[in-house]
């Protein structure tokens, strides 16, 4: 199958992406402020926060984008997100610090790339973190890298892409 030609379908679609990510961006800053109506709460590191949750948005967006061309109906489509994003969100420190856990299971959960986007969070709010917020952003850095090569991979090839 044909590619996109010399990447302007690409450079196109990077643009779209770009202008829908700030749309997810907003609803998390939606929910973060209802959350504040019930909660008392304290960003430390508002920047930081901000950044964070761009990336985050951005690269979700990629991630789904791949995930959408992969699926051939709804079915495979469901399956990523549950057997896949879930438990590595359940598993990624969510919920507690993986510093509670024995060194050799804190070692596989480095693996887990949904750890650096929860420690980068993590220190935005509270000033503390499981994992230095320089890792937190190099590591989320280079799974939106990753998310952005295989789109790249994807308009190049044409896979699975309708002409």
């Amino acid at each position: 199958m044909p590619g996109c030609g010399s990447g302007g379908g690409f450079r196109a679609w990077v643009v779209g992406v770009r202008l829908g990510s700030p749309r997810l961006g907003l609803l998390g800053v939606i929910i973060l402020a209802t959350a504040h109506l019930f909660v008392p709460m304290q960003i430390m590191h508002p920047g930081i926060m901000l950044l964070f949750l761009v990336l985050t948005a951005f690269t979700f967006s990629l991630f789904g984008f791949i995930i959408g061309i992969w699926a051939d109906g709804f079915e495979k489509l469901q399956l990523v997100p549950l057997l896949i994003v879930t438990p590595l969100t359940f598993l990624g420190g969510s919920f507690y610090s993986i510093d509670m856990l024995p060194p050799f299971w804190r070692t596989v959960t480095l693996f887990n790339p949904v750890v650096y986007l929860v420690s980068g969070f993590r220190w935005s709010f509270y000033g503390h973190s499981d994992v230095n917020v320089v890792v937190s952003l190099g590591m989320t850095l280079a799974f939106l890298a990753a998310c952005l090569a295989i789109v790249a991979w994807i308009f190049r090839t044409g896979y699975k892409l309708k002409t």
